[in-house]
């Protein structure tokens, strides 16, 4: 497997041949490989979007560099059509009204370069994460700083139009991080029927109606499912039956299994299970779940703990059985991701700058380092391109 310091190395060899960041794109492109976009914080040395491409037969890597330069783009999202990516910058100086923006990027089919098309206000503060639905025409976005929550037109080009919906939500809680709302995260359901805000100052999960075919939303009824005070929810993520959902909380560490009606858009809560080990008693605060695609487990990151938590599914009831934690290698792991296969996870680990590959165990869902260690200022976010590079 490809070291820290072999990464290094091929893209120095790149330079030192004469090689273009874009002809070293379109070096020994395979139907094994596919790009992979790492968002990070600029408020050090990064700047802005890179990318590595990652070889699924191996779970090597090799560094493609920055690929647009734009502030804080600490979540990324794909076009169901692989042809377009959307990034918040995560700030509130866009525009007089205190808001952060949504780009987009139009993504060169050969290569996976990114070519910015437009950007629009995001309508609040520091917009932390957003989603496309799967008709490719709805773009949705949380903003973090004051709890609101706004929906957009995707055009046919791929340019985003101004928001089409916004709310703005209104409570608090019991933890002194939760005196107002902070929407966190925005998911569709599979038909795109419904979208999912995570508020990690109302202990809720808030739920709307979204319309694809005007990319408008409404408040569903019921318009929301709370968790035990003081959780705070961060993400969320459905089963690919469609009949789970899984919602982290940044807050108290665990994760709360929901029951889902898809047809009346209802969620229930049916269990909670913690991310850490019981003799853990240092601080942690949670940032990532996600379902594997075999739809038999379930992964959170542990910050401060720096691991991965893993779950097992049981398939009746969607209830989660705890199968440990791995260390992550790094400090900080905010996001991860897996490879398309499903055969590999990569954790960004923002604090100590580097993303380590583990080889997950189809049967246990256990990880395994690779001994793949690349090495990048804090990253954030991973989502790989939908077409081989």
């Amino acid at each position: 497997m490809q070291s820290r310091a072999t990464v290094a190395i091929l893209s120095c060899v790149a330079v030192l041949a004469g090689c273009t960041v874009e002809e070293q794109m379109n070096t020994d492109a395979s139907d094994s490989t596919f790009v992979m976009y790492v968002g990070t914080y600029t408020k050090e040395t990064s700047a802005g979007i890179y990318a590595y491409r990652f070889d699924t037969s191996t779970g090597a890597a090799q560094s493609l560099g920055l690929l647009a330069d734009i502030p804080d783009p600490s979540f990324l999202a794909l076009h169901p059509s692989g042809k377009y990516l959307y990034a918040v910058t995560e700030s509130d100086d866009f525009d007089s009204e205190g808001s952060g923006s949504v780009s987009s990027f139009a993504i060169d089919p050969d290569s996976g370069g990114l070519s910015k098309l437009n950007e629009v206000s995001s309508k609040g503060g520091w917009p932390c994460h957003l989603s496309v639905d799967q008709s490719g025409s709805m773009l949705i976005v949380a903003n973090y700083k004051g709890g609101s929550v706004a929906s957009f037109p995707v055009k046919e080009d791929g340019t985003l139009g101004g928001a089409s919906s916004f709310y703005q939500h209104e409570g608090s809680s019991v933890h002194s991080r939760q005196q107002q709302p902070h929407a966190h995260s925005a998911d569709f359901s599979g038909d795109g029927r419904f979208a999912f805000f995570s508020d990690l100052g109302l202990d809720r999960v808030m739920v709307y109606r979204s319309d694809t075919a005007t990319a408008t939303m409404a408040p569903h009824d019921p318009p929301y499912v709370e968790v035990a005070p003081g959780s705070g929810p961060r993400h969320f993520a459905l089963h690919p039956t469609g009949n789970f959902a899984y919602g982290l909380n940044e807050l108290s560490s665990t994760v709360s299994v929901f029951g889902f009606d898809a047809e009346a858009g209802k969620l229930s809560v049916t269990q909670t299970v913690p991310t850490l080990p019981g003799d853990f008693e240092g601080e942690n605060y949670t940032a990532e779940i996600h379902v594997h695609p075999s739809g038999e487990f379930v992964y959170a990151s542990n910050r401060g703990h720096h691991s991965i938590a893993i779950f097992g599914i049981d398939g009746d009831t969607g209830e989660l059985e705890p199968r440990g934690q791995v260390s992550t290698q790094g400090e900080w792991p905010r996001n991860f991701a897996f490879d398309p296969t499903g055969r590999y996870l990569l954790a960004a680990n923002q604090s100590s700058d580097n993303i380590v590959v583990f080889e997950i165990d189809q049967t246990s869902g256990a990880l395994e380092p690779t001994g793949t260690d690349l090495s990048m200022d804090a990253p954030v976010c991973l989502l790989f391109g939908s077409e081989p590079g």
